[in-house]
This record gives C-alpha cells, sequence and structure tokens, in this order.
C-alpha cells in the first residue's frame, strides 16, 4: 500500500491495525462501540479503519468536507463514543471546532478525542494483540461501518453496512473488474464515501492488489502517481476524468499502465475514459450506499460499445427488479420503472433516519433505489434517471432538502427551491431559485457565501436565481419537475 511517498506491505499493515485494536481494547473500547475517523486518505486513515474493526468496533468515517454544524449532526446521529481527527485540514480546524463542542455539551456521547497526528505516540505503548475470547470476538454479520448518505431528508441517512457484505461483494466488484495480485489501483476518491470504503477498498485489499492512495483527488498529483507506480486500475468519475484529460500536462502515454477500472457517467463519459484517458477496460457501474456501493457492475471483458449502454449485470448474490411506479407491476425486459434491489443490502437505516426504513424497503425485501431504470432481456440494467429528488454533483449526492434549509437561514430569503441541471462535466450542477423576505433584495454571491458556512462546498449552489415566486401547487407544495424546466432555460438563456 502506498500512500504520498511512504507504502507498507500487507504484513506491515496488519501489525499497525493490531497495534491500534490492541490499544483501542486496553483503552476500554468493546465490540459495538462507535469510532469516529475524520481525515482524507493516508496510512492512518486505513490503521484506524483496520483496527477498530477487528476489534468488533463500528467505523463510522466523516466527510473532510463537513462544516462545524455538520459534524455536529452526524456524531450525534452516529453515537460516537471515540474520535479520531486531523488537527486542521484545508483550513478547517477540526481539532479546535470539536473540542469547543464537546466543551459545550453538544456531543454527549462523545468521550475521547484524540489527534490522528499523534497516533503513532499514541500506539507506541500498546500492549501485544491477543485473539478475543468467545462471544467478544466479531462476527460475520456485525456492522463495519456506519455511512452518512444524502437522501431525500433534509438531514443525511445513517446507513449500517456488514462485514461479510462488504468483503464479499467488494470481492465480486474486484472479480468484474479482473483485478490480480500484480494490480496497482490508484484510489483518489475518498476512502469516507462507500465508493472508497466498501467498494475501492474491499475490491483491492480482497484481490492482494497494491492500493496507491491520493490524499484528496487533484490531476496533476493524480498523473504523476499513474506515471510513477504504473498504475494498472483506477477508480475515477466524469468530473475527475475530465480533469485529468483538460489538465496541461495530460498526455496519453503517462496513462498508457491503466488497464480497468470503474466509473459511472452516460456513455460518452464511458467512452472517454476507454478511448482518452486509456483504460481500455474500464467497467460502468451502478449502485449506493445502502447496497454497498454497487450492486451491477459490466464485466470487463465485454465489447466497449456494450459497457458503455449498459451498467452490467448484478453482481453474484444481487437480485434487481423494475417496477412500474404507478401501479405496482413488475416491468417487462426493455420497460422502464424505479429500479428496486435485494441481497447485499444494509438491514435498515440507523440513527434518526430508522423512520425511513418502512418507506425505503418493501414487505419482501427490496430497496425502493428511486432511480429509473430498464432490465434487457439477458438481465443486464440500462440506468435511466432518478424518480427521487436527489441531484448527483460530480458523482455526489446533494439532498435539494438540505440546501434549501440552508439558503432559508439567511434573513433575505423567505422560500427557496433547489434542483438539479444536466451539466457535460459535473453530472450536473445545483441550480437555486430564492424568494425574497419582504424588504430584503438576496444577492447570490452572497448567498453562495451564506451557504458555504452552513454546507460543505459541493452542496453550495452553482447557480442561484433571484424570483418573485416558485411553482407550487394549491396546497403550497413545491413542482420540481417544473422548476427544473425553469432552471434548465435560465442556465440555457446565461450560456
Amino acid at each position: 500500500m502506498i500512500s504520498d511517498g511512504p507504502s507498507v506491505t500487507y504484513a506491515e499493515m496488519t501489525a499497525r491495525a493490531k497495534a491500534v485494536a490492541a490499544k483501542l481494547r486496553a483503552s476500554g473500547v468493546k465490540r459495538g462501540d462507535v469510532i469516529g475517523l475524520l481525515a482524507n486518505n493516508r496510512l492512518e486513515w486505513l490503521d484506524i479503519y483496520f483496527g477498530a474493526t477487528a476489534l468488533g468496533a463500528v467505523l463510522a468515517p466523516l466527510s473532510t468536507w463537513s462544516t462545524a454544524s455538520e459534524l455536529e449532526f452526524l456524531l450525534n446521529d452516529a453515537n460516537v463514543t471515540w474520535l479520531f481527527s486531523l488537527t486542521e485540514y484545508r483550513g478547517k480546524p477540526f481539532m479546535a471546532d470539536l473540542a469547543e463542542m464537546q466543551a459545550a455539551g453538544k456531543l454527549p456521547a462523545l468521550r475521547h478525542l484524540n489527534s490522528l497526528e499523534d497516533l503513532a505516540d499514541w500506539t507506541a505503548d500498546a500492549p501485544a494483540w491477543q485473539p478475543l475470547p468467545p462471544g467478544e470476538a466479531v462476527s460475520a454479520i456485525d456492522t463495519l461501518v456506519l455511512l452518512h448518505t444524502s437522501g431525500s431528508s433534509a438531514r443525511p441517512k445513517c446507513v449500517p453496512l456488514q462485514h461479510f457484505a462488504a468483503i464479499e461483494n467488494g470481492f465480486n466488484i474486484g472479480e468484474r473488474m479482473g483485478l490480480t495480485a500484480q494490480d496497482r489501483v490508484l484510489i483518489s476518491i475518498p476512502l469516507f464515501w462507500s465508493y472508497g470504503a466498501v467498494n475501492a477498498l474491499m475490491a483491492t485489499i480482497s484481490h492482494g492488489a497494491t492500493l496507491v492512495l491520493q490524499p484528496q483527488f487533484e490531476p496533476a498529483g493524480a498523473l504523476n502517481l499513474i506515471e510513477q507506480h504504473q498504475c494498472t486500475a483506477i477508480y475515477t468519475l466524469p468530473a475527475m476524468t475530465s480533469a485529468l484529460l483538460t489538465h496541461a500536462d495530460f498526455q496519453p502515454a503517462r496513462t498508457a499502465s491503466l488497464r480497468t477500472g470503474v466509473t459511472i457517467g452516460a456513455p460518452q463519459d464511458i467512452l472517454a475514459a476507454a478511448n482518452q484517458l486509456g483504460v481500455r477496460d474500464i467497467c460502468n457501474i451502478y449502485g449506493q450506499t445502502e447496497g454497498y456501493g454497487n450492486c451491477c457492475v459490466t464485466p470487463a471483458e465485454w465489447p466497449l460499445a456494450k459497457r458503455a449502454h449498459s451498467q452490467g449485470p448484478p453482481l453474484p448474490g444481487v437480485d434487481v427488479r423494475i417496477v412500474n411506479p404507478e401501479n405496482g407491476q413488475i416491468a417487462g425486459a426493455g420497460e422502464v420503472g424505479e429500479i428496486q434491489l435485494k441481497g447485499y443490502l444494509t438491514p435498515g437505516y440507523a440513527g434518526s433516519s430508522r423512520d425511513a426504513n418502512a418507506a425505503a424497503f418493501t414487505a419482501d425485501g427490496f430497496f425502493r433505489s428511486g432511480d429509473l431504470g430498464s432490465l434487457n432481456d439477458d438481465g443486464t440494467l440500462v440506468y435511466a434517471g432518478r424518480i427521487s429528488e436527489m441531484i448527483k454533483r460530480s458523482g455526489i449526492n446533494v439532498s435539494p432538502a438540505e440546501v434549501e434549509e440552508a439558503l432559508q437561514q439567511s434573513a433575505s430569503v423567505a422560500i427557496a427551491g433547489v434542483t438539479g441541471v444536466d451539466d457535460a462535466i459535473k453530472g450536473e450542477i445545483i441550480v437555486a431559485f430564492v424568494v425574497p423576505s419582504s424588504d430584503s433584495q438576496p444577492e447570490p454571491d452572497e448567498l453562495q457565501a451564506h451557504c458555504r458556512q452552513l454546507l460543505s462546498g459541493y452542496k453550495v449552489p452553482d447557480r442561484i436565481f433571484v424570483t418573485s415566486e416558485l411553482p407550487l401547487t394549491p396546497t403550497g407544495k413545491l413542482m420540481r419537475r417544473e422548476l427544473r424546466a425553469q432552471a434548465s432555460a435560465e442556465v440555457e438563456k446565461e450560456t
């Protein structure tokens, strides 16, 4: 495993994780306790991940894009009792903010707050790791991680994922990619995403491949890592692929070592990754956090045209069906309906999201994705869009309700409506319409600055338009389809 210079073998990684597990156990951490982790991609992230979960503790990875108010919600929602955090990251004083919240009693469950930079010193006196006695050892069905994912509600949903399913589904993803122990997999996507924690990480280590970690994605560094380590596989997104291809230092020879990988996107995104970036066996994928990252993946050996126009067959152990959202009937081959899946699934939302379980899962155990798609005669999935209100900006889910809530915290805004508009680079951009409060005239730049104080950067609207009214039903409900059409027209007018 290689991370920003240093590298460790699997044996060395095991020893590091055992030291963390032994120290946590000696400090009183038990099976089922929730350990928070607030950090970018680095070896210490892996130390905590493997060490905590080997002990039977549950890892709650936190996004480094989070604001202080977002962290307060996430930590309390996951009931985090022990937190490892970077002191600061990209100008955010995480430890100072967290210590202030803890002192103010805003994090009642949090008992220990540790600086990740001090991890080596903290584990220096760790006792030798001893196998756990019966009854205390981790079980395959125990929760591995708690991941928060944006949903149709204003707050992210808490998704528990289990050990056995993460390992098995991750292995199957690696099989579709054709990974072997000789591969070197570049992971620039955040490990705190499901795309990282239970997809890329599990696919890589279950095949004994080399993990090449970039602390955070930026195209120049990614190109250097691919060339320096002759990476053969990559986890990417359309916006990342575009950033690599349009960078001034890009040359096809620099990425010629790439062979396989995964990405989402429209057919042109798959073709760009294969033909321009050079990932000739790139796999097209479909999935969500609730389904361990991916439930459908195209086999790497398929013809490129077939991979570009389908998200592939379900992975082993996964059932996918298409349901007509109007009458609840199973759709026939080629008919578009809601994508529902079963198999490797979260046991159900946790934390404040528990109330969403009844609506999210059918009586026979299928997860209602809120996405539209169809199944071909051969059982392969073709993704067609979303029923839900979710915006997918640069591959990241954003809840319109959460952005609307932030905008409406401004004294200059009476009501806000947020939607997505198709974009060639980002997939979708976030467009907001605001109706001013009685005696004010909000400025878009000021509202964007306001949102940056309350939301992660990727949730801040790309465009904000001031309007006299929003499209509402007679009962006052926002008509999102009309809002999206209005947003598309305004963005097209601008360009």
